[in-house]
């Protein structure tokens, strides 16, 4: 982490948590450090992104071992904003995961009350790169000379306009974690239906079934395209212990879609993989 936050010479330092699923080299690029989240294994806990990969949570979850996970302490946080604090932030932007999915949000409220300097926190409401791009946002905002308050007010933009859409194998999953809400409507019908899920208002709601795994997740192109249009977009696909899936889908996406600047192709880490199993894909769509 310590290393990230040498790149931030300038004044506003920028953080995320580690389910907005960044690019290494775009961290690096634009300094943003994330702050893990805890994956519990058979009761071991371990850090998203350092100490559990999305292969081995994949390998726990399809032998039905016990995975749950913890949002970091506010602890950790007050450690982060202080690091930023002597590499020479002036103030901090702390954007995170949908505070109706983890209590990550209220842990880094809890230390920036006490930070050596300014710190917002901003609950996105988003999730995995649709987290990652307010991110971005953020970044390039205080890159190009912006404010604090502009800088927040350029993620909070982004994440408004901003749609993430996931199809996964099985409902099991978000029911056993609890993260379903009105998904949980689904559930009665679901045995023989192949759900399309997206994330509104921070939550995750069902958003159509379809009769077959294929036809899922051609509906899921067809949703993507339909919401990217023709305007300057950014794409991150993701998935779950699925390359193959994900990468023809990318592929497919990139014919597709005049507008594509960005597109970004990377396996979701243990928090998001815990509550949605292996097989899920999900396409995250970002407006410039």
């Amino acid at each position: 982490m310590a290393g990230n936050l040498q790149l931030m010479s300038r004044h506003v330092a920028i953080i995320t948590d580690s389910t907005a699923y960044l690019p290494r080299r775009a961290m690096d690029r634009h300094g943003i450090t994330a702050v893990p989240l805890t994956v519990i294994v058979d009761g071991r806990a371990l850090e998203e992104g350092t100490e559990i990969s999305a292969r081995s949570l994949a390998q726990a979850l399809q032998k039905r071992r016990p995975v749950t996970t913890s949002r970091p302490s506010p602890e950790v946080f007050a450690a982060a904003y202080r690091a930023a604090a002597e590499a020479g932030a002036s103030s901090v932007i702390s954007l995170h995961l949908s505070a109706e999915f983890s209590g990550t949000y209220d842990a880094a409220t809890l230390a920036a009350k006490d930070a050596p300097v300014p710190v917002r926190v901003v609950d996105t409401g988003m999730v995995a790169m649709a987290l990652g791009f307010c991110a971005l946002a953020a970044a390039e905002t205080v890159e190009a000379g912006g404010t604090m308050d502009e800088a927040v007010a350029a993620a909070e933009k982004r994440a408004a306009s901003t749609s993430a859409y996931f199809y996964v194998d099985t409902l099991d999953y978000l029911r056993r974690g609890g993260r379903i809400g009105a998904a949980q409507a689904l559930l009665g019908s679901a045995l023989a239906m192949k759900p399309l899920l997206e994330l509104n208002g921070g939550r995750i709601e069902p958003l159509e079934k379809v009769r077959t795994a294929s036809k899922a997740i051609a509906r899921l192109e067809e949703i993507a395209v339909e919401r990217a249009g023709a305007s300057p977009v950014d794409i991150a696909v993701h998935h779950l212990a699925a390359q193959e899936r994900a990468s023809a889908l990318a592929d497919r996406l990139r014919e597709r879609v005049p507008g594509l600047a960005e597109l970004h192709v990377s396996e979701v880490g243990a928090v998001i993989g815990a509550h949605t199993g292996p097989g899920l894909l999900g396409v995250v769509v970002s407006p410039r």
